[in-house]
């Protein structure tokens, strides 16, 4: 059900969707009320796909169902939810199934052996030792493709003996950033580097999984246990004052902890640095580098902030930083790159998982306000306009 419309930079909105039931109606629902972005998002990857892997769209929906039983033994029922997605946009079961593999698919053939898959973000977790008003915070700056900013969708989705799940993602897709009702947050930035052969479980899935987790145990669970192709780093975030990075490989991975409660992660190795790229490893995004330590300092400021007022301030302040401009933390997008991919930040998140606050600003955040969209503790139906908003 569309709820609302959250505007955002310009004259740019972003669809409020709210869905529930069992995974057919949770995605016939979501097929439905993001029919048109789906759409869009389908048209615009066919050849962004294309271009990346080399394959054509019907060669990518002749291989996508190779998918199925992998994802399906993975998170059951869920291939029902992709095809209730599919009928209620009017789509294709394959072509879901392909824009839920567009991690997979942006960079590279991953029916083939192959090394790239960029996405960008800076994501962050406080820990209520460092915050001044004693809270948990987590959130990130999304950097993605600038062209896919009309697929974008906030996504809430109530299901039946699971955390509610509240999430920022292109439509159609099942899982990317966000939060649920049991106090955990998710966030993701890629790490630019695949290694190894085979099929494998494509991120959407896995995280996913993490966000219908309603404990830490099923969170760490869904990332250990499963089998993916590409290097992600995901951080997760517990309402009770708990936040670990993991470095995600098809092999081992790697996991760091909050330095005097503040944990921030952007695009490069930081943990250690997988063995099979060791001797010729370089981070695909050298502006990583400076967007690391530039969070990182800003996020300090919520140490002497008077009240909560004040930490939301420091951490808006931190995220908008354009130090490095455009290829800033506040990612904008770089007209010198002509025709070629181009990105900016799509969304910026800051969740208060101590009183359940979920903030967004659309586009770079140094262009709009962030507006408080949900709150994850709370049964509350979105609206037309902000609740509050951060300056």
């Amino acid at each position: 059900m569309l709820r609302a419309h959250f505007k955002g930079v310009g004259q740019m909105e972003l669809p409020v969707i709210e869905v529930s039931g069992d995974r057919r109606e949770i995605g016939r629902q979501h097929g439905e009320a993001a029919r048109a972005r789906i759409r869009t998002s389908i048209g615009f990857y066919q050849q962004s796909f294309k271009k990346a892997s080399g394959l054509s769209w019907d060669e990518i929906l002749q291989q996508a169902p190779r998918w199925t039983p992998i994802v399906e033994e993975f998170l059951p029922g869920i291939g029902e939810e992709l095809r209730g997605i599919a009928e209620g946009a009017g789509a294709r079961y394959e072509e879901v199934l392909a824009l839920n593999a567009r991690g997979e698919l942006s960079h590279s053939n991953p029916f083939a052996e192959s090394e790239e898959n960029a996405e960008g973000c800076s994501s962050y977790a406080i820990l209520p030792e460092a915050s001044a008003d004693g809270h948990t915070y987590a959130g990130q700056n999304w950097d993605w493709l600038a062209e896919t900013a009309e697929t974008v969708i906030l996504l809430k989705i109530t299901q039946p003996g699971m955390p509610t799940l509240f999430m920022q993602t292109e439509a159609g897709q099942i899982g990317r950033h966000g939060a649920n009702s049991a106090g955990i947050a998710l966030n993701a930035n890629g790490l630019g580097a695949r290694f190894g052969k085979g099929m494998a479980i494509p991120q959407p899935f896995i995280r996913r999984k993490i966000l219908e987790s309603a404990d830490m145990q099923s969170a760490l669970k869904a990332v250990f246990d499963s089998k993916q192709s590409v290097c992600t780093n995901l951080v997760i975030t517990h309402r009770d004052g708990f936040a670990i990075d993991l470095e995600t490989t098809p092999a081992r991975h790697g996991w760091m902890y909050p330095t005097e409660g503040i944990l921030v992660h952007t695009n490069h190795f930081i943990a250690f640095v997988p063995e099979q790229i060791a001797a010729t490893y370089r981070p695909f995004s050298v502006n990583s580098l400076w967007r690391l330590d530039r969070l990182k300092r800003g996020l300090e400021a919520v140490r002497d902030a008077k009240d909560s007022a004040g930490v939301y301030q420091a951490i808006v302040i931190a995220l908008r930083d354009h130090f490095g401009y455009p290829n800033s933390l506040c990612k904008h997008d770089d007209a010198r790159l002509g025709t070629g991919d181009r990105y900016h930040t799509i969304a910026s998140s800051i969740v208060d998982l101590t009183n359940g606050d979920y903030w967004l600003a659309a586009g770079p955040p140094c262009q709009g306000t962030y507006e408080r969209i949900w709150n994850v503790y709370q049964e509350e139906p979105a609206t037309t306009r902000p609740l509050a908003a951060i300056s």
